[in-house]
């Protein structure tokens, strides 16, 4: 099976929105779908996924590091695509500073959407069920949550847990 890893931001506004992109019709990958900023680790990011996500951000919205407060790792999601590849997505969240200026990239149009607005778009299971589980219960911590996707009577559903360091854990 391929390995295929991916780095994407949830990033919020001080309206409570998300920044999502809109995909061209046209494009190769989720055509017309909304998603979240992000995309595929190059080869010198495989050990740092943060460094591939402040270059997605950079390159689809023209936000640099310095316009993006509070960025960090907050889900890792696993799925298996057609039986041929294993996905393994890294999920930021982070705030957009106050009178940053967003720049349009020719993936697709930048589009600021309500929490509450996402069932009237097309998007992925993936970004809904982190997006959902993120509002009721990731953003009251700091946790890192990890999740494998699987189907529950023909709907996509994310098994969640919380990743960590069970070493300091054990009892001696």
């Amino acid at each position: 099976m391929l390995l295929r890893q991916m780095a994407v931001a949830l990033l919020f506004n001080g309206n409570h929105e998300v920044l999502f992109l809109q995909k061209k019709t046209e494009a190769k990958f989720l055509s017309g779908h909304l998603v979240p900023v992000g995309g595929h680790l190059e080869e010198n990011e495989i050990n740092d996924p943060q460094k591939a996500c402040l270059r997605e951000i950079e390159e689809e919205t023209g936000l640099t590091s310095n316009s993006i407060n509070d960025l960090s790792l907050r889900y890792i999601l696993h799925r298996v695509k057609d039986d041929r590849e294993i996905r393994i997505q890294y999920i930021f969240t982070g705030k957009v500073a106050a009178g940053s200026r967003l720049l349009e990239s020719e993936e697709g149009r930048l589009e600021w959407v309500g929490c509450g607005g996402l069932e009237q778009h097309s998007v992925t299971a993936s970004t809904r069920e982190v997006l959902g589980h993120y509002l009721v219960t990731g953003i009251h911590n700091k946790l890192v949550y990890t999740g494998s996707m699987h189907s529950v009577r023909g709907e996509p559903r994310v098994q969640w847990a919380i990743l960590q360091d069970w070493e300091g854990q054990v009892k001696r």
